[in-house]
């Protein structure tokens, strides 16, 4: 039986995904511009990036003022509570700005360290993904009522579909792409997404067997780490270690150990 805590920190956090998400879909300006950069000219923070984590932070904070904030675009508090918000108003900022499709809202919740809600929506997929801690992972989308998620059966590795994502860092980006050439021969293909969040979902949605990258932050991956987990799939960084900057490694059993020492073999937690 859920918890009734993390029953209502779910229900808030899909409340908050859904509304942020409307206010993405529907107000999205169309001479929308670039609020300022992050990393490089290219990673880019735009004004709808901005206004959707107020209207996340302001609606949790409301229902829950002693609770912690981390999110993305700078809010931050301690909280007295035990339970922390990771938070990621607009998954996939550069597909937002060029009016690509593959983008979300991520929010987890932590309780006292440890993840326990995860609501990753996909206004563009009419689709929203979710999970307690050990109640599995589930989707609402086109289809009737929630739809349980499973990761795929094991593939061998040359037959695994595998996404990643790369770096807004010229450096870090090339040597991410020279890495990427030589997995390409030894899996059935990759694919780039552009949201660490909705990559995360569509392996525990059996729609990529595997996932790698290096550089996120915990809001990147907070919510969707725990939809894969409970939707069946591995997750971790480096062997034995867990998610990290250094990298980010989510696949079904069976292909996570191969690729995971495959991408340490190579390389991919190094620039």
């Amino acid at each position: 039986m859920t918890d009734p805590l993390h029953r209502d920190l779910l229900a808030l956090a899909r409340e908050a995904a859904h509304r942020a998400g409307e206010l993405l879909r529907d107000g999205r300006p169309s001479d929308l511009a670039v609020a300022r950069t992050k990393s490089s000219d290219v990673d880019v923070v735009t004004e709808m990036d901005i206004a959707a984590e107020k209207l996340i932070t302001d609606l949790i904070s409301g229902r829950r003022p002693d609770d912690g904030f981390l999110g993305e675009e700078g809010a931050s508090a301690e909280g007295t509570s035990g339970v922390r918000w990771v938070i990621d108003p607009l998954d996939g900022t550069v597909n937002y700005l060029y009016g690509l499709p593959t983008w979300a809202v991520s929010i987890a919740a932590e309780q006292d360290g440890e993840t326990v809600v995860g609501v990753v929506a996909a206004p563009m997929r009419g689709e929203t993904y979710h999970a307690v801690r050990g109640g599995g992972a589930w989707a609402t989308g086109a289809w009737e009522g929630e739809r349980a998620l499973a990761c795929r059966p094991a593939p061998p590795l040359d037959q695994a579909l595998v996404s990643t994502g790369f770096n807004y860092v010229a450096e870090v980006r090339a040597h991410q792409a020279a890495l990427a050439a030589r997995l390409i021969p030894l899996v059935r293909d990759i694919r780039r997404g552009g949201s660490a969040a909705v990559d995360l979902c569509d392996v525990a949605c059996g729609r990529l067997d595997g996932y790698y990258e290096r550089g996120l932050h915990p809001w990147d991956f907070a919510a969707g780490d725990l939809i894969a987990r409970e939707a069946g799939a591995l997750t971790g960084g480096r062997p034995g270690e867990p998610l990290s900057r250094e990298l980010t490694v989510a696949a079904a059993p069976g292909v996570f150990e191969r690729l995971q020492r495959l991408l340490e073999d190579f390389g991919a937690w190094h620039d």
